[in-house]
């Protein structure tokens, strides 16, 4: 059974008190006055409120009495509510701007972090690889029940039109590694895209296509590094999934951060790493970490496949390795 929250628990007990104390009222009224019920609660109703009197008063002393106690009694209770109401609201705005103001600050330490524009189907599966992956990322949306789903998620986001100028500058876009543009129109990626490009010429941008007709060529006219069409990926993946079930299987699981030991990773090589220079044999990369180097990808984009023990590793090479999780981590480190 769901719980009550703290919120719907003051609400119940501030409407419990309110009727208790209207009953109370009415039943000291009917007692001390010798009114009946409607002329009770009526009374008890004015005074509370402390609209004062006019066609009914207290006669008797001891009504008096009650009523000087009945005011005292439900001005304080009238100011208990209106201070939890203020206190309810001031607490929620201050939560949100410390909120957002820690958030701020988080974006404003942000480096080399993917910038996703759209939090649909897609933007969320990205985001969860990548959170899976430890990447640093940021979401620009907006729409607000989305923005609710980001809160709840822990993401940091901007509410805004990612195609503003003034967005993508404050999500760090001089600072990122990438962008992400996955919002469902085509005309919003592109524009998205020629906005991103013209902010930072130097930026990896990644585009959503539709699969229309001339609609990658005018992204990648527009500055995208990579088009993407989710349909034509589907389509192959079901595809490849009749043909080469297992293969597409394996391929699929070394993907997939956290659900298997194994796992595919690329791994720059930097120049103060103890690799450079050296041959597969000499870098004792399997015999130490128990990793298969599958490629190798030099910085002229040229890729070598299944290289052999004698391939030299450079600097700026990236190398793409399988192999058990933490062994890669391991190896990471001597980038």
């Amino acid at each position: 059974m769901m719980q009550p929250t703290e919120s719907l628990r003051k609400i119940l007990f501030i409407a419990a008190t309110f009727i208790s104390l209207v009953l109370f009222g009415t039943a000291g009224y009917m007692y001390l006055e010798s009114m009946d019920f409607w002329t009770g609660l009526y009374l008890t109703i004015i005074t509370v409120f402390t609209v004062g009197y006019g066609d009914f008063v207290p006669v008797h002393l001891s009504g008096r009495i009650f009523t000087i106690f009945l005011v005292l009694t439900s001005v304080s209770f009238v100011f208990y509510i209106f201070s939890k109401i203020t206190e309810t609201m001031v607490k929620g705005e201050l939560q949100g701007l410390f909120k957002r103001r820690k958030m701020n600050k988080e974006i404003a330490r942000l480096r080399d972090h993917y910038i996703i524009c759209g939090f649909g189907r897609i933007g969320k599966d990205i985001c969860r690889i990548l959170q899976d992956h430890r990447r640093p990322f940021l979401v620009i949306e907006k729409d607000v029940e989305e923005i609710k789903i980001l809160g709840e998620m822990g993401y940091l986001w901007l509410q805004g039109e990612a195609a503003d100028d003034e967005i993508l500058e404050a999500a760090g876009i001089d600072r990122a590694k990438g962008l992400v543009t996955a919002v469902a129109s085509d005309a919003d990626n592109l524009y998205i895209t020629l906005t991103a490009r013209g902010l930072n010429p130097a930026l990896f941008i990644m585009a959503r296509s539709s699969g229309g007709k001339g609609v990658q060529t005018k992204l990648k006219r527009a500055g995208a590094t990579k088009v993407i069409s989710p349909y034509s990926i589907g389509a192959r993946r079901m595809a490849h999934l009749i043909v080469r079930p297992t293969v597409s299987d394996f391929i699929d699981l070394t993907m997939r951060a956290g659900e298997l030991e194994l796992m595919m990773d690329e791994l720059r090589v930097g120049p103060d790493s103890r690799l450079v220079d050296k041959n597969l044999i000499e870098s004792e990369i399997r015999k130490k970490y128990d990793v298969i180097v599958v490629a190798i990808k030099h910085e002229d984009d040229t890729m070598l496949f299944n290289p052999k023990p004698s391939s030299v590793i450079r600097v700026g090479d990236i190398l793409i390795v399988l192999g058990a999780t933490e062994q890669i981590l391991g190896l990471s480190k001597e980038m």
